[in-house]
């Protein structure tokens, strides 16, 4: 059977939090899931992730998790009665010196205290996710006094965006800080940044992380217009990033979203990182058993352009399907994947490779996708990162990336055709090494009798970036 080349994401919430359900939501092709730190205290988060490596192991499965960040969320406060509705033309006051619930028709609070600094006359924001638009008119002290482009409903605590983006709030808040040290605690695989401006951020992320005694792998979640200007410099500081289209969409305005999502694509994979595309990929999932045609193209296009992964956000964190909307984007994945696109890369082709072992990753897929007999490869690996050099080239032949490291395991888990598998070289006579990973690769019925399959290891059991040699067998 032909195994699905893209990885998918799935959110939890109140939806997955049935332990038969969350099984369900495995069993249909969640590779990687994601707790949302915006919503729940550490005991709530402590919970899912228990439930998650619970039901891991039961279905001998390894799911990796990533733990999302809150970030910055520049909101409106409350309203006297929970909502208003805005007409076009009417004039309206963000007052950030107004009490938190004396919200009315003319004026509401805000919680970022700093956005009268941030705008001036003409700048629009964007409320509601882009739903409702305001044209700044005149600020006078801490009042932001507006006139209503686009009306409709606005309701308690929705966000603000600026078009154009510029505003000054900071990556990482107070919230973030004592959550970065709940993440280590839980022990999550990734921990994604929310509204990074630039590389800094995620440095600061990484010290913050290490700091509190973890060694999680980073995701950039590139939400800010500052944040596509600075994009080579974010891929390069992080592990991976995401294309989050929701905030970004507001920011740069809807139309631009499609092309800076295949860019930044593009970039990840040049750089050798993973990338991830977010935000309403199956968004009718949530009430219907279906995906519309529409939704179905945006996450084949995805795939077609080379994301690692899709990710499901309120499909399965609140959705009435959850883990139909998993077996559907999977079938959608493998649907794109046959598309002979996929299967074909002059990645890296003019360019000087940087150590033996990319030397190595890259020998081998370019021998894989030429010798058309190659039916698999299997790479022993201590840090992933040999997999994920072959990761970024376009193929149609799997690769297994055997490793005794559990996080290596995780991590992998997000990169485009790999598929981790748990072995040990170093208990093994160096020797036999080649035979028993070829068995383990056989018994799990991923090859068979007479294929041809790759090797790939170092001399040195055990050690990070010892990958020097590529071996070509034939399955006993």
């Amino acid at each position: 059977m032909r195994k699905r080349r893209t990885k998918i994401i799935a959110t939890l919430g109140p939806a997955t939090d049935d332990i038969q359900v969350l099984k369900e939501l495995i069993l249909a092709g969640a590779d990687l899931l994601r707790v949302n730190f915006s919503h729940g205290d550490f005991a709530h988060h402590q919970k899912r992730v228990q439930q998650i490596r619970a039901c891991a192991e039961e279905l001998q499965r390894e799911v990796a998790i990533i733990g999302d960040l809150q970030g910055p969320k520049i909101r409106i406060a409350n309203f006297k009665n929970g909502k208003i509705t805005l007409n076009n033309g009417d004039t309206f006051t963000l007052d950030a010196e107004l009490a938190d619930n004396n919200g009315d028709q003319t004026q509401v609070g805000i919680d970022y205290k700093q956005l009268p600094q941030d705008v001036k006359p003409n700048d629009i924001l964007l409320l509601n996710d882009g739903l409702i638009e305001l044209e700044v008119t005149d600020v006078v002290k801490q009042k932001i006094h507006c006139r209503v482009r686009s009306g409709g409903e606005l309701s308690n605590h929705k966000g603000i965006n600026r078009l154009g983006g510029g505003l000054s709030a900071k990556a990482l808040t107070e919230k973030d800080l004592e959550d970065i040290r709940y993440a280590v605690q839980l022990g999550v695989d990734y921990l994604a940044v929310s509204f990074p401006r630039n590389a800094e951020d995620i440095h600061e992320a990484r010290r913050l992380v290490q700091a509190a005694g973890g060694n999680m792998n980073i995701i950039a979640k590139i939400e800010r217009t500052e944040a596509v200007a600075a994009i080579d410099d974010i891929i390069k500081a992080s592990d991976a990033v995401m294309v989050a289209r929701g905030d970004l969409g507001v920011e740069i305005g809807f139309a631009q979203v499609t092309g800076v999502q295949k860019h930044i694509i593009q970039r990840a994979r040049s750089l050798d990182k993973a990338v991830i595309t977010a935000t309403q990929m199956m968004e009718s999932m949530i009430h219907n058993a279906i995906p519309t045609r529409a939704e179905v193209s945006d996450v084949a296009n995805a795939v077609l352009d080379g994301t690692d992964a899709v990710m499901l956000s309120a499909e399965t964190a609140v959705g009435e399907h959850p883990a139909k909307v998993v077996a559907s984007m999977a079938d959608i994945c493998l649907g794109a994947e046959k598309n002979s696109i996929t299967q074909i890369s002059n990645h890296r082709i003019e360019v000087t490779f940087r150590s033996v072992d990319e030397a190595i990753a890259m020998a081998t897929m370019y021998t894989a996708n030429h010798l058309n007999t190659v039916k698999a490869i299997i790479s022993l690996t201590e840090s992933g990162a040999t997999p994920l050099w072959m990761s970024r080239i376009r193929s149609g032949i799997p690769i297994y990336a055997l490793s005794r490291n559990v996080a290596t395991l995780r991590k992998m888990l997000l990169f485009r055709g790999v598929y981790p598998v748990p072995f040990d070289p170093t208990l093994i006579d160096r020797r036999e090494v080649n035979q028993l990973a070829i068995d383990k690769i056989k018994a799990l019925g991923f090859v068979t009798k007479d294929d041809l399959v790759i090797i790939t290891k170092g001399n040195s059991m055990g050690e990070m970036g010892g990958t020097n040699a590529m071996k070509i067998v034939r399955v006993e």
